[in-house]
């Protein structure tokens, strides 16, 4: 009868300690790899249809002379105003951004000739449509644009900053009649022949 009983007791605790092993040695397992992807906002501007974000690249601006009776087409004379164009696709552009454009230009030798006023035209502007010219201050343009990504597929319309040129002619002129009249000799003798405007046009992200 002890023999038996030792027997049972040994069966019983040998099963207890299999059951033990069994509970720390025997598990379901899993496992996996995910992958995020997070896409890239897009940083693309093109100026005049020149791409600016891919290089240091410089854009040709064509100036446009008011066509006047008394002046051959496309020169400037005491009076004649113009424009240039700075067309700007920011279409392609997924973030806000500010845009700075600062204009240089001979205020010494030629002070009425001012680059004097600003426009922007809008993509659907059709020319000859009335426009309302902004004051140019210190020859600075500055703009800035919040990207609305609450809109489904939202993007940026293109536009034009037309930037308006002109050689002023009144009681509050800087330059006399003589001084007037040397530009225009010295253009005939190909010295001084051109007014040159340099415009520097920066982007740049908007930070929260």
């Amino acid at each position: 009868m002890a023999k038996k009983f030792r027997i049972l007791l040994i069966f019983i605790s040998l099963s207890l300690c299999l059951c033990v092993m069994s509970n720390t040695y025997s598990r379901y397992i899993a496992g996996t790899t995910g992958d995020l992807e997070v896409y890239f906002a897009k940083w693309q501007i093109l100026l005049n249809g020149t791409d600016i974000t891919s290089n240091n690249s410089s854009i040709s601006l064509t100036p446009q002379i008011i066509h006047s009776d008394y002046v051959a087409d496309n020169k400037l004379a005491p009076s004649s105003e113009g424009y240039f164009d700075i067309e700007i696709d920011p279409s392609n552009v997924e973030v806000s951004y500010d845009y700075r454009i600062d204009l240089s230009y001979d205020t010494d030798n030629l002070p009425d000739l001012v680059v004097s006023e600003y426009a922007i035209l809008d993509e659907d502007y059709v020319e000859g449509d009335s426009v309302t010219p902004i004051s140019i201050v210190n020859n600075t343009i500055t703009g800035s644009f919040d990207y609305d990504n609450m809109t489904d597929n939202f993007s940026y319309s293109t536009f034009t900053v037309r930037i308006y040129f002109k050689w002023y002619e009144g009681e509050d002129e800087s330059m006399n009649d003589a001084a007037d009249t040397l530009i225009g000799s010295n253009a005939a003798n190909d010295i001084n022949t051109t007014f040159d405007v340099t415009a520097n046009i920066s982007f740049s992200q908007k930070l929260s």
